[in-house]
């Protein structure tokens, strides 16, 4: 069934493709800004020549000018203004190409005298700039309307003086209107449940609708700040704010224990397990469907968002600018169990910068960033109920803050009763920088620096309540092992709630804009980064000092970090900096052929990732003996839901530790690529890019061993993850991009990749869904290796490998060319003309997942690292109702490791197809209204997610195979805003 769905689409796909190549169009527009002495210059005339062709343009009230339709290669831009200086500038044009910025210098009193001579017959007498200044700001006498003059620029002569036509006085920045000085907009984005699709079942079962809305408020303004007798001539100001009230419906599925599991499957019940079972709802879905129950809920979301900005020119030679951002989010999202969870985040960002210029070709930054990121957890049950006290569980924090269910977590399937983790985090960022700009002859150099110290304090704890995982090890059944009261493993990760922690980030950098011929563009960097490992404030860090070969452990804690089995120092933050990541990047923009027009263009890099350590850190805060720490297995220390989770003499009192050594992860990146228009305006690129990535994240269980098998070392601890940074990765992508430049109000393109990834890397290789969707402090996000004593065994496709892409675009908008209906006039041309409908299409293959066999790691109390055993049976020939085949895999052999490949399992293909249809209406000369439709899934395509992909080590998963999620249905939402 799954080969045919494959074919079926990739013939859609391979359909959609043909179709569309013949409408292939793309233009690149050219953009850029043309200042002088950091005010805009409007009314410039630019000149864009390559190749006898010109283009020319002028700029606007804001100093900005664009080019709509020129040609991806290397153009000449020319940007002239009476009484300043012309300038030239090579500027290379390709899509995505950064704006351009121009710097005009007025010119010397005789040169400017000298190009003022005009017929007085056509222009009046130029006043001087002395009077220009004095009279800036007053109203003006009335004059002839044919005579009027407008000033260019503060404290220039008028443009008119140069030029036959008299000009409007409203041209500028000293126009009299003071309408003519602002701008703003309002605008509203709306949707409603009446326009959406119902979410997507996955039990089969069609589930009720709920109603909702959504809806965003913007508005906006800018102009400059004129306060009378406190701002005559005031900073410019930009203000922006959000106001959002969203609530979006969808249907949590699930697998709940049914009314005849309940009654027989144990002959008496736990206590403990008899309360936390009356959490779990009956069953609503009847039928066969994997899934027997279903609760459609409504998550709401309010925001609102500020946005300030504020630039003031100081003299000819500095300018200022600040910036100031504030947001405050509230959610809140409802569980399969109809828990409630509420999430609120302050953020505030405000940033102040200072750029002096020494002379035309050398300029200094200075800028200072302060950032503030409140984040709050309240779950459901916080200060309400306490349900573990209420069930008699003893062994578990029962602080009002953590009040609610311990995690359950099932091989069979069953939902996994759990809950959000109480948190109140803050953090603060406090950063400065710097840099130098200097451009001469044909090289811009830049040259800077920058600090940042961060602060994370948060106050939270990672596993207050436990975890308990239910593997059917002790009675056959999972869900027997349950009502006996009796996990197969169990962990707890409670006390030390508060912890600050601090960091340093330090990185200088260099780079080089090279134009060494009007063909060959270079841009040549360097930058060296250092993030320092994180800190603590009160020294509340422990880590692992560890023999050679894991044959013994000590703690060690930062307060004290003398290791008292190795000897070694460690440093406050138990883990050694890394100073050495200097990472070179080149880049080269080559036009081989004068009078062609193939591009050449390749580039490399090393970029390196200082946020690592945050996760470490919170690791090293919540380990004995600062925190409980406990991860135990039934079969070496006996675990009740009732006593919560046991410690053993038999593992160490801590559970995770790191490799004192650590290096920071880095990846060296190339891309090369070959531009060329083809006949009939097409054009083509093709892109090769290759990615190494080294010192990844590992972690294993040391002193771990295969199921069946005998402890080689039982003298070794154990039960503890342990966390390094010898991985690897590696990417190549082939990218081939055709495209039609406008014409007739008719562009797309389409892009195909292909590529493939690989690495052995903890993190690109993270865990799946596991059963029930679950994931504990059992069965970390993270990939934990299977064999610690192989792993290069990890080594296999990464999670974002997607082997197949195809990207389409097709849009297209009326009253363009003369079969467009350009001539068109009268009522029907205003209704037709104008409108854009844009399409996107994203087809490919789907992303890897790895097959898991749920049982507890022999030595420790950790699940979910092993995987089962690959069979004969093929994989994707499946029952009727799932996607993959439960016989294609078995429980591994006894003493060996299972021998199914990490991302083993290609998961759903995945489908998109968006579309927008828009216009812009003109209420008046300079109002503006714009609306637009956007329209997501618009097929209201059901796309699956991710499958199921758990192995029940007793019994026969019923989930296997089967959708675990699926992606959004259709949903439309309108947008109207007007602009002034």
């Amino acid at each position: 069934m799954m080969q045919k769905t494959l074919g079926w689409r990739w013939r859609q796909w391979s359909i959609a493709a043909c179709l569309l190549c013949p409408l292939l169009l793309q233009a690149s527009e050219q953009h850029g800004h043309i200042e002088s002495n950091h005010f805009p210059v409007p009314g410039a005339t630019v000149v864009a020549t390559q190749d006898g062709k010109k283009f020319v343009t002028t700029s606007d009230e804001h100093g900005n000018y664009s080019f709509s339709d020129l040609s991806d290669g290397n153009w000449k831009i020319t940007v002239t203004m009476p009484l300043f200086s012309p300038v030239e500038q090579e500027i290379a044009v390709h899509a995505g190409a950064p704006a351009a910025s121009f710097e005009l210098k007025m010119l010397p009193a005789g040169q400017m005298l000298s190009n003022l001579k005009v017929s007085e017959a056509h222009a009046p007498e130029a006043a001087s700039p002395q009077t220009a200044e004095a009279s800036a700001g007053k109203s003006a006498a009335p004059q002839v309307p044919a005579r009027r003059d407008g000033l260019v620029v503060n404290g220039s002569v008028n443009n008119a003086a140069t030029s036959k036509f008299s000009l409007d006085q409203a041209f500028g920045n000293t126009r009299n209107h003071w309408r003519g000085l602002y701008n703003g907009g309002l605008g509203i984005i709306f949707g409603d449940s009446a326009l959406d699709a119902r979410p997507y079942a996955l039990s089969g079962a069609e589930a009720a609708k709920p109603g909702y809305s959504q809806f965003t408020a913007i508005a906006s303004f800018g102009g400059p700040l004129q306060i009378p007798h406190l701002f005559r001539h005031g900073p410019n100001l930009a203000v922006n704010y959000q106001w959002t009230r969203d609530n979006n419906a969808a249907n949590n599925t699930g697998l709940v224990p049914t009314l005849l599991q309940r009654t027989t499957t144990v002959s008496s019940m736990d206590p403990v397990a008899q309360a936390l079972l009356n959490l779990y709802p009956l069953p609503n879905v009847t039928g066969d469907a994997a899934y027997n129950y279903q609760l459609p809920v409504l998550n709401g979301t309010h925001k609102d968002a500020l946005q300030t900005r504020v630039e003031r020119g100081i003299g000819g030679r500095d300018s200022v600018t600040g910036t100031f951002a504030l947001q405050s989010t509230r959610e809140d999202t409802t569980s399969l169990f109809g828990f409630r969870d509420a999430t609120s985040t302050l953020g505030l960002n405000t940033e102040i910068g200072y750029r002096h210029r020494f002379s035309g070709n050398l300029f200094s930054n200075l800028q200072y960033r302060f950032s503030r990121l409140r984040a709050q957890v309240t779950p459901f049950f916080e200060d309400r109920i306490n349900v573990s006290g209420n069930a008699g569980m003893t062994g578990n924090n029962q602080e009002p803050a953590n009040w609610g269910p311990p995690t359950l977590v099932f091989s069979s399937g069953i939902a996994s009763l759990t809950d959000a983790q109480s948190s109140f985090n803050r953090n603060e960022t406090n950063a400065i920088g710097g840099s130098m700009e200097w451009y001469i002859h044909r090289h811009d150099l830049t040259a800077g620096g920058d600090f940042r110290r961060e602060e994370f304090n948060d106050y939270a704890q990672q596993d207050p309540r436990g975890t308990f995982t239910f593997t059917g090890n002790a009675t056959g059944s999972d869900l027997s092992d349950f009502f006996s009261g009796i996990p197969d493993t169990a962990s707890l990760v409670s006390g030390n709630p508060d912890k600050y922690l601090r960091q340093s980030v330090y990185d200088l950098y260099a780079v080089d804009d090279w134009h060494l011929a009007p063909d060959l563009t270079m841009n040549i960097g360097v930058r060296w980064e250092y993030g320092a490992p994180i800190t603590e404030l009160k020294n509340r860090l422990a880590n692992l000092d560890i023999a050679p070969g894991f044959t013994d452990v000590a703690t060690v804690i930062a307060s004290n970090p003398t290791g008292s089995l190795t000897g070694q120092h460690y440093p406050s933050s138990l883990m050694r900096p890394d100073r050495r990541m200097i990472e070179p990047r080149l880049a080269l923009s080559w036009r081989p052929l004068p009078a062609s027009s193939l591009i050449l263009r390749a580039g490399y890099g090393i970029y390196a990732d200082t946020s690592i350590y945050q996760n470490i850190a919170l690791e090293l805060a919540q380990q004995a003996p600062f925190a409980a720490s406990i991860s135990a297995s039934n079969t070496i220390c006996p675990q009740s839901l009732k006593t919560g989770p046991n410690a053993c003499s038999t593992t160490t009192a801590d559970t995770f530790a790191i490799d004192p050594n650590f290096r920071v992860g880095y990846a060296q990146v190339w891309q090369a690529s070959a531009q060329r228009d083809l006949p009939a305006a097409l054009q083509m690129v093709v892109t090769y890019l290759g990615v190494k990535g080294s010192n990844g994240v590992q972690q294993f269980l040391p002193n771990s061993y295969p199921i069946g098998a005998t402890d080689p070392c039982p003298s070794c601890p154990s039960g503890f993850l342990y966390r390094t940074s010898s991985g690897s990765s590696s990417r190549e992508a082939g990218t081939i991009q055709l495209r039609r430049r406008l014409r007739s109000g008719l562009t797309a393109s389409v892009q195909y990749t292909y590529s493939k990834s690989i690495d052995d890397d903890a993190v690109l290789g993270g865990q799946g869904p596991l059963a029930g969707g679950a994931t504990s402090a059992a069965a970390t996000s993270m990939a934990t290796a299977q064999n610690w004593r192989n792993l290069y065994a990890e080594r296999a496709l990464s999670t974002f490998d997607q082997r197949h892409l195809l990207n389409a675009t097709l849009q297209y908008t009326t009253g363009m060319g003369i079969r467009g209906g350009t001539l068109m006039g009268g009522w029907m041309g205003r209704v037709y003309k104008e409108w854009t409908i844009l399409n996107t299409i994203a087809a490919g293959s789907g992303l890897p997942e790895t097959p898991v066999y749920l049982a507890t790691v022999p030595g420790t109390g950790f699940s979910g690292s092993i995987r089962p055993d690959r069979t004969s049976a093929p994989l994707y020939t499946a029952p009727a109702g799932r996607f993959l085949n439960p016989a294609a895999f078995a429980a591994p052999q006894s003493g060996q490791w299972g021998s199914a490949g990490r991302d083993s399992i290609t998961g759903p293909d995945q489908f998109t197809f968006n579309t927008s249809l828009s216009r812009t209406f003109r209420p008046s000369q300079r109002t503006y209204l714009d609306i637009r439709a956007d329209a997501t899934n618009v097929l209201n395509h059901a796309v699956y997610a991710s499958y199921n992909v758990t192995v029940d080590p007793t019994t026969t998963n019923s989930l296997f195979g089967v959708p675990a999620s699926v992606n959004a249905m259709r949903s439309l939402q309108i947008t109207a805003r007007l602009r002034f």
